[in-house]
């Protein structure tokens, strides 16, 4: 109707502009003006009664279209190849069409819970959202778009759900994923050590052993691999055996272990895994060495999976093995020296809120730099509470005049050539201040945590050693080598001394050969345990503060012990790391774990355990690191409670699996 009014009015303004034309013709000639006006009235009638006409016409053709629309679209919607469901918020089924009934067997009744048809579909977390996902039922793959229907304010929100069949297009991608190429570097980690002392016929026997192991590891599989050197295999899997093998928890690694050579030592394995995606074969090779590296910097003993962009580890029981020789130091004591004379500059830093052992062996890095006359700074965080003590000794020493500086204080660096040490972590965002990592190129690591995920960005060098007590040690160690003129002060000696007690637990802990040597090494120095004892002595308040945290332990199966500080209390991380380690004391208890809460809404960990539990692959689940025996961890913006009941949650986990893998290694026996 409308476009035939237009056509009406279109055709009036013609019939106006030939009637101004007739009324012009009257003024010259009347008889012609009249004729004129006859046909002019002749074409007014035609075009009046064809635009009548056209309008019944369309009138006709909308009315036929409004008493068959109804039945076309309920044709259209019930033929359409996708289910059409129509839900509540909670998963009541208010409409459908037939397709449904296609896929499940029978039409549902309206107000049925549609999980009680597919339990494996998505509604709360995708209500009032537009998107699409997949799920299985059976054994089929439904893909599902899901969006709101427009509703009044006033009336009960709906959402549409459009349910389509893709089985078929989902094991085909499926079959090509576990089809994919997997590249596996497998090391004896250990190689050197348990082949010490042995005859020839007694490594060929092992060695032997080891083969049968990772053969038939290989043939339950479906792998290939070859043997490269003497302690090192390559692997090549698909995609499927490595899930298989994940979900078996790498049990080779438990297998392996129970070879033992003459000199009582168990066979270790390392692993690097690296998954195809879109790189080639060549990147692949690095990614796969690259996780191996991982593997091995953490301890060894496990295994390093590159998958779908993320890093998983499986293994890490064992302890690291103490590395007899100190050939590596002396390699690292001289490229640190090089390093240290070709700079202008050395800055030395450590993880934030600096304990004893990162002082310790950032004193222990500054004496270096100071014995080639280098200007040295020690940068210290904003929170250093659990070294003030040390700190203030050292005030009014000409020695250590202007040696520590702020973060904040290095805004503008006038060095060339800076160098800068990190000491006692690894992890960059843990560093006392993350932008000198950016604003100097040249960084060299000493660290005796197991190697993270994360990792400072081509560092210049880097001396890791997980099986030392401590930074301390390292540090010290390498002191020895530095120069044969270095003479250790009191004040440095005993800084350094503290680092090994405290991490050690008054060599209780994570102590061997080296670690005694090192500690005499110092003593002979002019370290003072007296001095050491005052700076652990803790006033009435932290004393009070440490039973209360006690108090508020809560013992569960397994040997977990856990406990919390809500409150803001200084030195709050030092209590927490003698509670963790008093809980340990505790018959039974095999792991401590004591929540806490620190400034700016950051909630700290800090995890013990005896030596059969690796409680830092506990503290990488929230972000943080540490030792077998020793790790911790800081969540920003983290409710305490909420990650309370999460690292309790991952830790009996972790001690189930632990306990099952174990009685499953001594059945095996």
């Amino acid at each position: 109707m409308p476009r035939n009014l237009s056509a009406w009015i279109d055709l009036t303004i013609h019939l106006i502009i030939m009637l101004v034309l007739v009324m012009v013709l009257s003024c010259y000639n009347e008889y012609i003006a009249a004729i004129a006006g006859v046909v002019w009235l002749a074409l007014a009638s035609f075009a009046r009664e064809r635009c009548a006409d056209r309008a019944k016409r369309f009138e006709r053709y909308c009315r036929n279209v409004v008493e068959n629309i109804s039945e076309m679209v309920n044709y259209a919607v019930e033929e359409l190849p996708q289910a059409v469901i129509i839900i509540t918020e909670d998963g009541r089924i208010q409409w459908t069409n037939s397709r449904l009934a296609g896929y499940v067997g029978s039409e549902p009744e309206l107000d049925t819970d549609i999980a009680d048809i597919w339990p494996g579909i998505i509604i709360g977390p995708v209500w009032g959202q537009e998107g699409e996902y997949v799920f299985a039922h059976e054994d089929k793959y439904y893909q599902v778009r899901y969006r709101p229907v427009k509703m009044a304010p006033h009336q009960q929100q709906l959402m549409a759900l459009y349910v389509q069949d893709v089985t078929m297009h989902e094991t085909l991608r499926l079959t090509y994923k576990e089809s994919r190429t997997v590249l596996l570097y497998i090391q004896i980690d250990n190689y050197d050590e348990v082949m010490q002392g042995q005859s020839e016929a007694e490594r060929t026997s092992l060695l032997l052993a080891v083969n049968q192991i990772l053969d038939k590891w290989m043939k339950n599989l479906g792998g290939f691999m070859r043997r490269v050197s003497d302690d090192l295999y390559v692997v090549v899997l698909t995609r499927e055996a490595l899930e298989k093998a994940m979900s078996e928890r790498f049990d080779v690694l438990d297998k392996a272990r129970q070879l033992q050579s003459t000199n009582r030592l168990p066979v270790t394995l390392s692993m690097g895994v690296a998954v195809a995606d879109s790189q080639s074969m060549a990147e692949m090779g690095t990614q796969a060495q690259a996780c191996l590296d991982l593997a091995l910097g953490r301890g060894g003993d496990q295994v390093a999976v590159l998958i779908d962009g993320k890093t998983q580890f499986f293994g890490g029981r064992a302890k690291a093995v103490e590395k007899h020789t100190r050939v590596k130091a002396r390699v690292v004591a001289h490229a640190v020296r090089e390093i240290m004379e070709g700079a202008d500059e050395v800055y030395v830093m450590g993880h934030h809120n600096e304990d004893f052992d990162c002082f310790g062996a950032a004193m222990g890095v500054a004496k270096m730099a100071r014995v080639l006359d280098k200007p040295v700074h020690i940068v210290l965080s904003e929170m250093n509470e659990g070294i003030d003590k040390f700190t203030d000794l050292l005030q009014g020493k000409e020695e250590y005049e202007d040696i520590f500086v702020r973060a904040e204080d290095l805004t503008t660096m006038t060095a060339l050539n800076p160098v800068l040490i990190v000491v006692d972590t690894h992890i960059p965002h843990l560093v006392a201040d993350p932008t000198l990592l950016e604003r100097i190129p040249q960084v060299v690591v000493i660290d005796h945590h197991r190697r993270s995920e994360h990792f400072i960005k081509n560092p210049l060098l880097v001396y890791i050693e997980p099986a030392s007590s401590s930074t301390s040690e390292l540090v010290t160690e390498l002191l020895a080598y530095f120069s044969d003129d270095l003479m250790l002060s009191r004040l440095d000696a005993t800084a350094l001394y503290s680092g090994i007690v405290v991490d050690t637990k008054n060599f209780a802990v994570q102590t061997g050969v080296r670690t005694f040597d090192a500690a005499a090494y110092l003593r002979r120095s002019g370290a003072d345990p007296v001095m050491v004892r005052h700076l652990f002595r803790s006033d009435y308040d932290t004393t009070v503060a440490l039973a209360k945290t006690k108090a508020r332990s809560e013992l569960y199966g397994g040997g977990l012990i856990v406990s919390y500080i809500p409150e803001t209390i200084p030195n709050v991380q030092v209590i927490a790391a003698q509670a963790a380690d008093s809980l340990l004391r505790i018959e039974n208890v095999r792991m401590s774990i004591v929540i806490f809460q620190l400034p700016n809404k950051v909630v700290g960990l800090s995890a013990r355990s005896t030596g059969d539990m690796n409680v830092q692959v506990i503290m990488e689940a929230f972000g943080g690191g540490g030792h077998q025996n020793v790790a911790g961890a800081q969540v920003e913006n983290g409710d305490l409670q909420a990650i309370k009941a999460k690292a309790i949650e991952i830790s009996k986990k972790y001690i189930e699996e632990n306990d099952q893998d174990e009685s499953n290694t001594s059945a095996g026996r």
